[in-house]
């Protein structure tokens, strides 16, 4: 046990990386498939195969999940992870040919670095070849490479956000695992304290401007308009994954119950803004509550968004929680 989302057996987290460029992807490989679901919460989401999750609909397993910055370009990326997996022999069968299911998800990384390089599909298929199931590297990699939190008032007062993993095993020997990167248009927060960890900071401060009260003072109280942001340039992307076995249906439930995740570490969130997705992966026959399942998603998910601002590190003058915690 590693404490990262490879925790669960059948998994394996492959990232690619550019600093320069302040982009990266990662992608989460399910050997023999994993059940899937996934619910969509932010207003500004930017996802490929995600209609495919309903429960209604047809296909139950997935082979792949991606992440990655590069905006709506980078959703490119999808193609190289499947070009890797056809070699493979992995996909659903349709006679003719398996065709690999990888849903996908992006968020916006362009402001800094360089906008003009996004993961696409050779990047994809580099991730793939550099999966392990070994401990997830966390912090300025793959998809939380150019990730920045903290937004209210623009970039020029964001701390750099990241990718984070944890995982936790219930009494019955469970294992409900989460991967999680952090690109909010909010401040990150201790849940157990309300203690911003990364955030909007104050103009000529080192302070933290609470993004939430500020909302709410600047578009209510003073009756003026909340400070301005653009849609689509924030987004925090999570996968939860468990050796639990479940329906689609109960996958598409866990999905949604480990958005209290979000909620709990990062303020606001799901804003017209953010464009907030979780997937939730079902790999094994070990029998659980759901109940119990859903809780224990949102608990790894928030710790997974902690992780991320606490390992990420300074980037294109972008200051990191580290920075004032080493």
């Amino acid at each position: 046990m590693n404490g990262t989302l490879t925790d669960v057996r059948g998994i394996t987290v492959g990232h690619w990386t550019d600093r320069d460029a302040a982009t990266g992807c990662t992608v989460i490989l399910c050997e023999g498939g994993a059940v899937a679901g996934v619910d969509v919460r932010g207003a500004a989401p930017g996802t490929r195969e995600t209609d495919l999750l309903r429960p209604e609909c047809l296909v139950e397993r997935v082979n792949a999940i991606l992440l990655g910055g590069g905006s709506a370009f980078g959703l490119a990326a999808a193609d190289g992870v499947m070009h890797f997996l056809e070699e493979r022999g992995w996909g659903f069968d349709v006679g003719v040919a398996k065709v690999p299911i990888v849903p996908a998800a992006i968020l916006f990384d362009l402001a800094i670095g360089r906008a003009d390089i996004r993961p696409a599909a050779p990047q994809g298929y580099l991730a793939c070849q550099a999966a392990t199931d070994g401990p997830v590297d966390e912090g300025s990699v793959g998809a939380g490479t150019g990730a920045t939190v903290g937004k209210l008032l623009g970039a020029q007062f964001a701390m750099k956000g990241g990718l984070g993993s944890a995982s936790l095993t219930l009494s019955n020997g469970v294992v409900v695992a989460a991967l999680a990167a952090v690109n909010a248009l909010g401040d990150v927060v201790d849940p157990a304290t309300g203690k911003i960890l990364a955030g909007t900071r104050q103009p000529g401060s080192e302070n933290f401007l609470n993004s939430t009260d500020t909302m709410i003072y600047a578009a209510g109280r003073a009756g003026g308009a909340a400070p301005q942001t653009r849609p689509g340039v924030n987004t925090t992307l999570a996968v939860v994954a468990t050796n639990a076995q479940l329906t689609k249906v109960q996958a598409s439930q866990v999905a949604r119950m480990a958005h209290d995740g979000l909620a709990r570490a990062i303020r606001p969130v799901h804003t017209m803004f953010d464009g907030d997705t979780v997937f939730a992966l079902s790999l094994g026959t070990a029998a659980a509550d759901l109940s119990v399942i859903g809780v224990a998603a949102a608990e790894v998910v928030a710790q997974a968004i902690i992780r991320a601002v606490k390992t990420a590190s300074s980037l294109h003058g972008i200051s990191a929680w580290r920075d004032q915690n080493s």
